[in-house]
């Protein structure tokens, strides 16, 4: 059979259409056509390293690859890979590279399946992308860092919440402080991501197999800046762990995310104030003239449910599979290049966003005790007066019910009615929430002197974080 297709010489009928575009993987496939160009020239490299084509032959390849890598860059060779009846990026690539180098061409495929060049493909994607979302996230804890400083320097307050009920004063540094930590743990999971799509290079590995061509794996490996080639084949072909690993990164910077702006669109509904959003981060209603809506911390929250989606669609797709290659890991590739290039723009959209919210920090301080939030406190300075943390817990308790039905906050007198009341004595204790906030001893607490200590070892880690590079391949 006579075709442009990368197989058929066994068969003697060309495919039925629709079921050659049910399996086309070439829209999907297009982002990965520069990382495809560089496997491939890598791929000339060790043929050319191991006496298999000449060194005449490898300057056509190279020369002809470079063609298709401006066509890539500057948006023509979409067009064309478009226009063609090829089943993917892959076959889009090799026909082109035939076309500017019709003899040399047909050698470009020697002693490689699609199997070894698309894993090895998406290994570069994977650490491309995975070094990006790592800068974002970086940039977004370089924010919050830069934010929770100077918030340490006004000494705002706020009132933290759990189940979104009043729990204790903190500073608002130190809530910027757990979104920072929180980024810190993303840039970390996507490092791990760099450094493991840089291990083991699968290219050479063939179908299944290896080769009994002479290819010399480590110049390719070397050459796409990979530690070393991989040491099995059947597995290296079939692997998308690292793949799948970026996904699950990605899902989870943006599960962090979703958690940071839930929080910032609740605080900037006017039954909070605690922040207002600037026009350029905001949109309006069609209708109601006064709106101001936070829709990039809405969305955010909307595209971690689709990544945590893409994820799980991903890990099905391979979990009914034998070892080496089947065409379902093509789905798994979609799943993870979708959740992938979506993830990435929220992430980006999420660290554009945060400089765009202006805290409140006047009316933050001015309610961070509100809702009794000092209680613990007054139940700590009982216990230090002897009593146990069962009986302090009750008679703060009851002392808030008291206050809390004559529409009052804690003050000196209760203490007094609370000494009466356990026959204990409290010499002081913090009534305010800055006298709370103050009065912690524990590290990682929010005292001043603490935050200000994990603040520093924070910007420590992201310093050392830039510093470390993991090399990509583009």
């Amino acid at each position: 059979m006579k075709t442009e297709l990368q197989w058929g010489g066994r068969f003697n009928a060309a495919p039925d259409e629709a079921l050659l575009r049910f399996g086309s993987s070439l829209e999907d496939d297009l982002p990965l056509a520069p990382y495809d160009v560089i496997c491939s020239r890598a791929h000339v490299a060790a043929l050319l390293g191991g006496n298999v084509i000449s060194a005449e032959i490898a300057a056509e390849l190279d020369a002809a690859l470079e063609r298709v890598a401006q066509e890539i860059a500057d948006g023509t060779f979409a067009t064309y890979a478009r226009d063609t009846d090829c089943e993917d990026v892959h076959g889009a690539i090799d026909r082109r590279v035939r076309d500017f180098a019709p003899q040399a061409g047909a050698s470009l495929h020697t002693g490689r399946s699609r199997n070894d060049q698309v894993a090895t493909t998406l290994l570069l994607y994977v650490r491309a992308r995975a070094q990006t979302a790592k800068d974002e996230a970086a940039q977004a804890a370089q924010y919050l860092l830069e934010r929770a400083e100077a918030a340490l320097q006004s000494g705002a307050m706020i009132a933290a919440t759990t189940h979104w009920q009043p729990a204790q004063p903190v500073l608002l540094a130190f809530w910027l402080g757990t979104a920072a930590e929180m980024m810190l743990r993303v840039i970390r999971r996507f490092d791990r991501v760099v450094s493991d799509a840089a291990r083991f290079s699968p290219l050479g590995s063939g179908a299944c197999s290896g080769s009994t061509l002479p290819i010399a794996r480590e110049i390719s490996a070397a050459q796409l800046g990979f530690a070393a080639p991989s040491r099995i084949a059947m597995d290296s072909i079939g692997n998308r762990d690292v793949a799948v690993d970026l996904l699950h990164a990605i899902a989870r910077a943006l599960v962090d995310a979703s958690r940071i702006s839930e929080e910032i669109v609740l605080w900037a509904t006017p039954a909070f104030g605690y922040v207002k959003l600037d026009d350029a981060a905001s949109t309006g209603s069609s209708l109601m003239p006064q709106k101001r809506n936070p829709d990039p911390f809405e969305l955010v929250r909307a595209h971690a449910a689709g990544a945590v989606g893409a994820l799980q669609a991903a890990l099905g797709s391979m979990s009914g599979i034998a070892l080496s290659y089947h065409r379902d890991l093509q789905e798994t590739k979609s799943h993870v290049m979708h959740g992938v290039e979506r993830g990435l723009g929220a992430l980006r959209a999420f660290r554009l966003a945060l400089p765009y919210v202006h805290f409140n920090e006047e009316h933050m301080s001015a309610h961070a005790s509100d809702g009794y939030t000092i209680a613990t406190d007054l139940a700590d300075a009982l216990i230090t007066a002897g009593a146990t943390a069962r009986e302090a817990h009750e008679a703060i308790g009851n002392q808030v019910a008291v206050a809390e039905a004559e529409k009052r906050p804690l003050h000196a007198s209760d203490l007094t009615a609370i000494a009466k009341a356990v026959g204990r004595n409290i010499d002081t204790a913090p009534l305010t929430a800055k006298a709370s906030i103050e009065a912690k001893q524990t590290i990682g607490s929010t005292a001043p002197a603490q935050v200000a200590k994990a603040l520093a070892s924070m910007r420590s880690e992201l310093a050392a974080i830039e510093d470390h590079c993991c090399g990509s391949a583009v």
